[in-house]
Protein backbone atom coordinates (compact mmCIF):
# COMPACT_ATOMS: atom_id res chain seq x y z
CA UNK A 1 0.00 0.00 0.00
CA UNK A 2 2.84 2.37 0.93
CA UNK A 3 4.53 1.56 -2.42
CA UNK A 4 1.37 2.49 -4.36
CA UNK A 5 1.10 5.72 -2.37
CA UNK A 6 4.70 6.63 -3.22
CA UNK A 7 4.07 5.92 -6.90
CA UNK A 8 1.03 8.20 -6.81
CA UNK A 9 3.04 11.01 -5.20
CA UNK A 10 5.81 10.57 -7.78
CA UNK A 11 3.26 10.70 -10.60
CA UNK A 12 1.72 13.89 -9.23
CA UNK A 13 5.17 15.44 -8.91
CA UNK A 14 5.98 14.65 -12.54
CA UNK A 15 2.71 16.22 -13.71
CA UNK A 16 3.31 19.32 -11.62
CA UNK A 17 6.83 19.58 -12.95
CA UNK A 18 5.58 19.28 -16.55
CA UNK A 19 3.23 22.22 -16.11
CA UNK A 20 5.95 24.18 -14.35
CA UNK A 21 8.26 23.52 -17.29
CA UNK A 22 5.51 24.57 -19.69
CA UNK A 23 4.96 27.85 -17.85
CA UNK A 24 8.67 28.66 -17.68
CA UNK A 25 9.07 27.87 -21.38
CA UNK A 26 6.15 30.10 -22.37
CA UNK A 27 7.43 32.89 -20.08
CA UNK A 28 10.79 32.92 -21.81
CA UNK A 29 9.37 32.72 -25.33
CA UNK A 30 7.05 35.64 -24.57
CA UNK A 31 9.68 37.69 -22.75
CA UNK A 32 11.03 41.05 -23.87
CA UNK A 33 14.29 39.34 -24.80
CA UNK A 34 12.51 37.36 -27.52
CA UNK A 35 10.58 40.51 -28.50
CA UNK A 36 7.66 38.70 -30.08
CA UNK A 37 10.00 36.17 -31.74
CA UNK A 38 10.19 38.42 -34.76
CA UNK A 39 12.64 40.32 -36.90
CA UNK A 40 14.41 42.96 -34.83
CA UNK A 41 17.04 42.80 -32.07
CA UNK A 42 17.55 39.05 -32.67
CA UNK A 43 14.22 38.24 -31.04
CA UNK A 44 13.61 35.16 -33.15
CA UNK A 45 17.21 34.02 -32.74
CA UNK A 46 16.96 34.16 -28.94
CA UNK A 47 13.92 31.88 -29.15
CA UNK A 48 15.74 29.50 -31.52
CA UNK A 49 18.79 29.35 -29.24
CA UNK A 50 16.53 28.45 -26.32
CA UNK A 51 14.83 25.63 -28.26
CA UNK A 52 18.18 24.20 -29.37
CA UNK A 53 19.45 24.18 -25.77
CA UNK A 54 16.34 22.30 -24.67
CA UNK A 55 16.86 19.71 -27.40
CA UNK A 56 20.46 19.29 -26.30
CA UNK A 57 19.39 18.80 -22.68
CA UNK A 58 17.10 15.96 -23.72
CA UNK A 59 19.84 14.52 -25.96
CA UNK A 60 17.53 14.45 -28.97
CA UNK A 61 19.51 13.85 -32.16
CA UNK A 62 19.94 16.71 -34.68
CA UNK A 63 17.72 16.29 -37.73
CA UNK A 64 19.89 18.16 -40.26
CA UNK A 65 23.11 16.16 -40.50
CA UNK A 66 25.06 17.34 -37.44
CA UNK A 67 22.88 20.40 -36.84
CA UNK A 68 19.52 21.20 -35.28
CA UNK A 69 19.17 24.11 -37.70
CA UNK A 70 17.89 24.31 -41.26
CA UNK A 71 18.78 27.82 -42.52
CA UNK A 72 16.83 29.74 -45.14
CA UNK A 73 15.90 33.39 -45.70
CA UNK A 74 13.00 35.57 -46.72
CA UNK A 75 12.08 39.23 -47.10
CA UNK A 76 10.14 41.11 -44.41
CA UNK A 77 8.99 44.61 -43.54
CA UNK A 78 9.93 45.63 -39.98
CA UNK A 79 9.40 48.47 -37.51
CA UNK A 80 12.39 48.58 -35.14
CA UNK A 81 12.41 52.34 -34.52
CA UNK A 82 9.77 55.06 -34.28
CA UNK A 83 6.09 54.20 -34.61
CA UNK A 84 4.33 57.32 -33.38
CA UNK A 85 0.73 58.31 -34.04
CA UNK A 86 -1.21 61.34 -32.85
CA UNK A 87 -4.91 61.88 -33.41
CA UNK A 88 -6.23 65.41 -32.87
CA UNK A 89 -2.89 66.20 -31.18
CA UNK A 90 -3.28 63.34 -28.69
CA UNK A 91 -0.40 60.86 -28.60
CA UNK A 92 -1.62 57.28 -28.91
CA UNK A 93 -0.32 54.08 -27.34
CA UNK A 94 0.89 51.52 -29.93
CA UNK A 95 -0.87 48.18 -29.70
CA UNK A 96 -3.39 49.62 -27.25
CA UNK A 97 -4.89 52.49 -29.26
CA UNK A 98 -3.68 51.65 -32.74
CA UNK A 99 -1.79 49.33 -35.06
CA UNK A 100 -0.20 50.08 -38.42
CA UNK A 101 -0.55 48.06 -41.59
CA UNK A 102 2.44 45.69 -41.78
CA UNK A 103 3.19 46.82 -45.35
CA UNK A 104 3.63 50.47 -44.30
CA UNK A 105 6.73 52.33 -45.54
CA UNK A 106 8.39 55.12 -43.57
CA UNK A 107 6.17 58.17 -43.39
CA UNK A 108 6.18 61.45 -41.47
CA UNK A 109 3.65 64.30 -41.53
CA UNK A 110 0.29 65.63 -40.41
CA UNK A 111 -2.91 65.52 -42.44
CA UNK A 112 -6.53 66.60 -42.17
CA UNK A 113 -8.98 63.73 -42.45
CA UNK A 114 -12.27 63.37 -44.26
CA UNK A 115 -14.88 60.93 -42.98
CA UNK A 116 -16.02 58.48 -45.66
CA UNK A 117 -18.43 56.40 -43.56
CA UNK A 118 -18.94 55.34 -39.95
CA UNK A 119 -15.50 53.67 -39.68
CA UNK A 120 -13.32 54.97 -42.53
CA UNK A 121 -11.34 58.19 -42.96
CA UNK A 122 -9.09 59.42 -45.79
CA UNK A 123 -6.84 62.44 -46.27
CA UNK A 124 -8.58 65.58 -47.50
CA UNK A 125 -5.51 66.18 -49.63
CA UNK A 126 -6.05 63.49 -52.27
CA UNK A 127 -2.34 63.45 -53.14
CA UNK A 128 -1.48 62.07 -49.70
CA UNK A 129 -1.62 58.31 -49.18
CA UNK A 130 -3.03 57.83 -45.71
CA UNK A 131 -6.20 56.15 -44.45
CA UNK A 132 -7.69 55.43 -41.04
CA UNK A 133 -10.12 52.70 -40.04
CA UNK A 134 -11.95 52.22 -36.73
CA UNK A 135 -12.07 48.57 -35.67
CA UNK A 136 -13.58 46.62 -32.77
CA UNK A 137 -10.31 44.75 -32.12
CA UNK A 138 -6.69 45.47 -32.98
CA UNK A 139 -5.22 42.45 -34.77
CA UNK A 140 -1.68 42.79 -36.07
CA UNK A 141 0.20 40.79 -38.72
CA UNK A 142 3.55 40.76 -40.55
CA UNK A 143 4.28 41.22 -44.24
CA UNK A 144 6.74 40.22 -46.94
CA UNK A 145 6.08 43.50 -48.71
CA UNK A 146 6.13 47.27 -48.17
CA UNK A 147 3.97 49.86 -49.90
CA UNK A 148 3.50 53.61 -49.69
CA UNK A 149 -0.11 53.91 -48.49
CA UNK A 150 -0.11 54.33 -44.71
CA UNK A 151 -3.07 52.42 -43.29
CA UNK A 152 -3.77 52.92 -39.60
CA UNK A 153 -6.31 51.03 -37.53
CA UNK A 154 -7.70 52.65 -34.37
CA UNK A 155 -9.58 50.88 -31.59
CA UNK A 156 -13.11 52.09 -32.11
CA UNK A 157 -14.08 52.19 -28.43
CA UNK A 158 -11.39 54.80 -27.75
CA UNK A 159 -12.64 57.23 -30.40
CA UNK A 160 -16.32 58.03 -29.76
CA UNK A 161 -16.12 61.37 -31.59
CA UNK A 162 -15.24 62.22 -35.18
CA UNK A 163 -11.52 62.51 -35.96
CA UNK A 164 -10.19 65.72 -37.49
CA UNK A 165 -6.53 65.03 -38.19
CA UNK A 166 -3.70 62.52 -37.81
CA UNK A 167 0.05 62.92 -37.36
CA UNK A 168 2.42 60.07 -38.21
CA UNK A 169 6.09 59.40 -37.58
CA UNK A 170 6.72 55.84 -38.73
CA UNK A 171 10.13 54.38 -39.56
CA UNK A 172 10.10 51.07 -41.37
CA UNK A 173 13.12 48.97 -42.33
CA UNK A 174 12.68 46.58 -45.22
CA UNK A 175 14.88 43.48 -45.04
CA UNK A 176 15.33 41.65 -48.34
CA UNK A 177 17.28 38.72 -46.89
CA UNK A 178 16.20 37.99 -43.32
CA UNK A 179 18.10 34.90 -42.18
CA UNK A 180 16.18 32.41 -40.09
CA UNK A 181 16.05 28.69 -39.27
CA UNK A 182 13.73 25.77 -38.96
CA UNK A 183 14.76 23.62 -35.99
CA UNK A 184 14.59 19.84 -35.98
CA UNK A 185 15.49 16.79 -33.90
CA UNK A 186 14.46 13.17 -33.53
CA UNK A 187 14.38 10.31 -31.07
CA UNK A 188 14.67 6.75 -32.27
CA UNK A 189 11.75 4.43 -31.62
CA UNK A 190 11.09 0.76 -31.26
CA UNK A 191 10.29 0.80 -34.99
CA UNK A 192 12.44 3.16 -37.06
CA UNK A 193 10.97 2.24 -40.44
CA UNK A 194 8.03 4.58 -39.81
CA UNK A 195 7.89 8.05 -38.29
CA UNK A 196 5.59 10.21 -36.24
CA UNK A 197 6.25 13.92 -36.80
CA UNK A 198 5.28 16.56 -34.24
CA UNK A 199 5.50 20.19 -35.35
CA UNK A 200 4.86 23.73 -34.15
CA UNK A 201 5.88 27.18 -35.33
CA UNK A 202 7.99 29.23 -32.93
CA UNK A 203 7.93 32.58 -34.74
CA UNK A 204 5.44 35.36 -34.07
CA UNK A 205 4.84 38.98 -35.10
CA UNK A 206 7.77 40.68 -33.43
CA UNK A 207 7.72 44.38 -32.55
CA UNK A 208 5.94 47.52 -33.69
CA UNK A 209 8.29 50.29 -32.65
CA UNK A 210 10.58 50.51 -29.64
CA UNK A 211 7.95 50.09 -26.93
CA UNK A 212 5.46 47.60 -28.36
CA UNK A 213 5.81 43.90 -29.09
CA UNK A 214 3.43 40.99 -29.54
CA UNK A 215 4.23 38.20 -27.01
CA UNK A 216 2.37 35.36 -28.76
CA UNK A 217 1.71 33.17 -25.73
CA UNK A 218 -1.12 31.13 -27.21
CA UNK A 219 0.16 31.72 -30.75
CA UNK A 220 2.39 29.83 -30.57
CA UNK A 221 4.53 29.60 -27.48
CA UNK A 222 1.90 27.10 -26.32
CA UNK A 223 2.45 24.73 -29.24
CA UNK A 224 6.23 25.16 -29.08
CA UNK A 225 6.23 24.28 -25.39
CA UNK A 226 4.12 21.19 -26.03
CA UNK A 227 6.51 19.86 -28.68
CA UNK A 228 9.38 20.44 -26.22
CA UNK A 229 7.36 18.49 -23.64
CA UNK A 230 7.07 15.64 -26.15
CA UNK A 231 10.84 15.71 -26.56
CA UNK A 232 11.31 15.36 -22.79
CA UNK A 233 8.66 12.63 -22.61
CA UNK A 234 10.08 10.48 -25.40
CA UNK A 235 13.63 10.99 -24.21
CA UNK A 236 12.54 9.24 -21.01
CA UNK A 237 10.08 6.77 -22.61
CA UNK A 238 11.13 5.28 -25.95
CA UNK A 239 8.38 5.89 -28.52
CA UNK A 240 6.74 3.19 -30.62
CA UNK A 241 7.94 4.84 -33.83
CA UNK A 242 10.87 7.08 -34.65
CA UNK A 243 9.60 10.49 -33.56
CA UNK A 244 10.63 13.71 -35.30
CA UNK A 245 10.21 17.17 -33.78
CA UNK A 246 10.19 20.24 -36.03
CA UNK A 247 9.90 23.88 -34.98
CA UNK A 248 9.14 26.08 -37.98
CA UNK A 249 9.86 29.75 -38.43
CA UNK A 250 8.10 31.92 -41.01
CA UNK A 251 4.59 30.66 -40.27
CA UNK A 252 3.12 34.06 -39.54
CA UNK A 253 4.40 35.52 -42.78
CA UNK A 254 2.97 32.81 -45.03
CA UNK A 255 3.92 29.28 -43.88
CA UNK A 256 7.40 29.87 -45.30
CA UNK A 257 9.40 27.61 -42.99
CA UNK A 258 7.20 24.57 -43.51
CA UNK A 259 7.12 25.23 -47.24
CA UNK A 260 10.93 25.35 -47.31
CA UNK A 261 11.17 22.12 -45.31
CA UNK A 262 8.62 20.36 -47.54
CA UNK A 263 10.76 21.32 -50.55
CA UNK A 264 14.03 20.38 -48.80
CA UNK A 265 12.97 17.54 -46.49
CA UNK A 266 15.48 16.10 -44.04
CA UNK A 267 13.36 12.96 -43.74
CA UNK A 268 11.74 10.53 -46.16
CA UNK A 269 8.19 11.89 -46.23
CA UNK A 270 6.90 8.56 -47.56
CA UNK A 271 7.85 6.98 -44.23
CA UNK A 272 5.79 9.43 -42.16
CA UNK A 273 2.98 7.45 -40.58
CA UNK A 274 1.38 10.62 -39.29
CA UNK A 275 2.20 14.30 -38.78
CA UNK A 276 0.58 16.37 -36.03
CA UNK A 277 0.92 20.15 -36.16
CA UNK A 278 0.21 22.02 -32.91
CA UNK A 279 -0.83 25.64 -32.52
CA UNK A 280 -3.02 27.69 -30.13
CA UNK A 281 -3.04 25.11 -27.33
CA UNK A 282 -3.45 27.43 -24.35
CA UNK A 283 -7.22 27.10 -23.87
CA UNK A 284 -9.69 24.24 -24.28
CA UNK A 285 -12.91 25.21 -22.48
CA UNK A 286 -14.84 24.14 -25.59
CA UNK A 287 -12.60 21.24 -26.55
CA UNK A 288 -10.34 21.15 -29.61
CA UNK A 289 -10.48 21.30 -33.39
CA UNK A 290 -8.81 18.85 -35.77
CA UNK A 291 -8.15 20.27 -39.24
CA UNK A 292 -8.06 17.38 -41.76
CA UNK A 293 -10.22 15.33 -39.38
CA UNK A 294 -12.84 15.11 -42.12
CA UNK A 295 -10.20 13.83 -44.56
CA UNK A 296 -8.29 11.26 -42.51
CA UNK A 297 -11.43 9.76 -41.00
CA UNK A 298 -9.92 6.50 -39.77
CA UNK A 299 -7.29 8.33 -37.73
CA UNK A 300 -9.84 10.86 -36.49
CA UNK A 301 -12.14 8.07 -35.31
CA UNK A 302 -9.22 6.57 -33.39
CA UNK A 303 -8.42 9.93 -31.79
CA UNK A 304 -12.08 10.48 -30.89
CA UNK A 305 -12.44 6.98 -29.42
CA UNK A 306 -9.36 7.42 -27.23
CA UNK A 307 -10.71 10.73 -26.00
CA UNK A 308 -14.11 9.30 -25.12
CA UNK A 309 -12.63 6.21 -23.46
CA UNK A 310 -10.24 8.26 -21.32
CA UNK A 311 -12.58 11.25 -20.88
CA UNK A 312 -9.94 13.85 -21.69
CA UNK A 313 -10.99 16.97 -23.63
CA UNK A 314 -14.61 18.15 -23.63
CA UNK A 315 -15.19 17.60 -27.35
CA UNK A 316 -13.20 16.98 -30.52
CA UNK A 317 -14.50 18.81 -33.56
CA UNK A 318 -13.32 18.20 -37.10
CA UNK A 319 -13.07 20.12 -40.34
CA UNK A 320 -11.61 19.56 -43.79
CA UNK A 321 -8.46 20.76 -45.49
CA UNK A 322 -7.29 24.30 -44.75
CA UNK A 323 -4.21 26.34 -45.63
CA UNK A 324 -4.09 27.88 -42.15
CA UNK A 325 -0.95 26.37 -40.61
CA UNK A 326 2.21 24.38 -41.26
CA UNK A 327 0.54 21.01 -41.83
CA UNK A 328 -0.74 22.26 -45.19
CA UNK A 329 2.31 21.65 -47.40
CA UNK A 330 2.67 18.11 -46.04
CA UNK A 331 -0.99 17.33 -46.70
CA UNK A 332 -0.46 18.54 -50.27
CA UNK A 333 2.43 16.08 -50.62
CA UNK A 334 0.29 13.20 -49.46
CA UNK A 335 1.52 13.03 -45.86
CA UNK A 336 -1.36 12.16 -43.51
CA UNK A 337 -1.60 15.13 -41.16
CA UNK A 338 -3.69 16.78 -38.47
CA UNK A 339 -3.59 20.37 -37.31
CA UNK A 340 -4.82 20.57 -33.73
CA UNK A 341 -5.82 23.68 -31.79
CA UNK A 342 -7.92 24.24 -28.67
CA UNK A 343 -11.23 26.10 -28.51
CA UNK A 344 -12.89 28.54 -26.11
CA UNK A 345 -11.38 30.45 -23.21
CA UNK A 346 -9.42 33.67 -23.68
CA UNK A 347 -9.66 35.18 -27.14
CA UNK A 348 -6.44 37.20 -27.33
CA UNK A 349 -4.97 36.77 -30.81
CA UNK A 350 -2.27 38.70 -32.67
CA UNK A 351 -2.41 41.43 -30.06
CA UNK A 352 -0.35 42.69 -27.14
CA UNK A 353 -2.57 40.89 -24.61
CA UNK A 354 -1.63 37.36 -25.71
CA UNK A 355 0.58 36.94 -22.63
CA UNK A 356 1.58 33.98 -20.47
CA UNK A 357 -0.14 35.07 -17.25
CA UNK A 358 -3.62 35.07 -18.81
CA UNK A 359 -3.14 31.74 -20.60
CA UNK A 360 -5.26 29.18 -18.69
CA UNK A 361 -3.77 26.00 -20.25
CA UNK A 362 -7.21 24.50 -19.56
CA UNK A 363 -6.80 21.28 -21.55
CA UNK A 364 -3.06 21.38 -22.17
CA UNK A 365 -2.30 18.20 -20.20
CA UNK A 366 -5.25 16.32 -21.66
CA UNK A 367 -4.28 17.18 -25.24
CA UNK A 368 -0.75 15.99 -24.45
CA UNK A 369 -2.02 12.68 -23.04
CA UNK A 370 -4.39 12.24 -25.98
CA UNK A 371 -1.63 12.66 -28.57
CA UNK A 372 0.75 10.32 -26.71
CA UNK A 373 -1.94 7.63 -26.67
CA UNK A 374 -2.91 8.29 -30.29
CA UNK A 375 0.71 7.91 -31.46
CA UNK A 376 1.08 4.65 -29.55
CA UNK A 377 -2.07 3.15 -31.12
CA UNK A 378 -1.42 4.12 -34.75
Amino acid sequence: MRFIFLLLIASLSVNAQDLEYTRSTIKFLTSKKCLGRGYVKNGQKHAADFIVKELEKSKAKPLFDASYLQPYSHQVNTFPKKVEVKVDDKKLIPGRDFIIDPTCESIKGKWELEKKDSVNYVCKDKSKSCSVKLVKKLTHSVSLFHMKPAKIELLRSRFPNDIKDIELNIESVYIEDFKTNNIGAYIEGQNNDSMIVLTAHYDHLGAMGKNCYFPGANDNASGTSMVLNFVKHYAATKPKYKTVFIFFSGEEIGLLGSKYFSEHPAIDLKKVKFLINLDLLGTGDDGMMVVNGAIFTKQFDLLDKINKDKQLVKEIKKRGKAQNSDHYWFTELGVPSFFIYTLGGVSFYHDIDDVEKTLPLTDYKDVFKLIVEFASQL
